[in-house]
């Protein structure tokens, strides 16, 4: 009685738990926003977000404003932590939503020869010049369940690319492994 008590429990706890704490994080995260500009219509702050960063986006390809905003980023650079925060955020956004995407091709690395271990990366630059030579790439390793990760040098003989979406790539590395979706079908 109480182990079926327990089973029925942790289904459901697997059931109700991601969707109530997805949807406690947005309705928070709306709130938050809602509070920043003192409105009391729930959600119009994340409206005012997105049209604000759309009209910035807009205007920035116009010739008046594109001066004004290469001031700002020059004067934000030279400040010292301000330039590391600004930096890597935009570094960041760039490699996932600018126009040179740098997360598209999914690879798997073979971390010592012949081992048979191996991780899951993105290939962030294929020539690294003079500095390391000619035969390594860099190769990005995000970590599970975090949005940090390593970069590392990786002789290009280990390095074999992925046939599968960087977002599933991302996904599978991020979540741990767990979200996996073979292309097989288990009959």
């Amino acid at each position: 009685m109480t182990e079926k008590f327990l089973a029925s429990f942790f289904r459901g706890l697997l059931l109700v738990a991601p969707v109530t704490i997805t949807g406690f994080a947005l309705v928070s995260a709306l709130r938050y926003i809602d509070n920043l500009f003192h409105i009391e219509f729930p959600g119009l702050g994340i409206l005012i977000v997105i049209s604000g960063i759309t009209v910035v986006g807009a205007l920035s390809q116009t010739f008046l404003i594109n001066p004004i905003l290469a001031r700002m980023e020059k004067l934000i650079t030279k400040l010292p932590l301000a330039a590391l925060i600004y930096s890597s955020v935009k570094d960041l956004l760039s490699a996932f939503v600018g126009e040179k995407k740098k997360f598209e091709q999914p690879v798997l690395v073979e971390l010592v020869p012949g081992s048979q271990i191996k991780k899951i990366g993105f290939i962030t630059q294929t020539t690294l010049g003079l500095a390391f030579g000619d035969q390594v790439m860099a190769v990005y390793f995000p970590h599970s369940y975090n949005i940090s990760g390593e970069v590392m040098i990786v002789p290009i003989a280990q390095i074999s690319k992925l046939d599968v979406k960087s977002a599933d790539a991302m996904k599978f590395v991020v979540s741990g492994g767990l979200a996996f979706h073979s292309k097989e079908t288990n009959s």
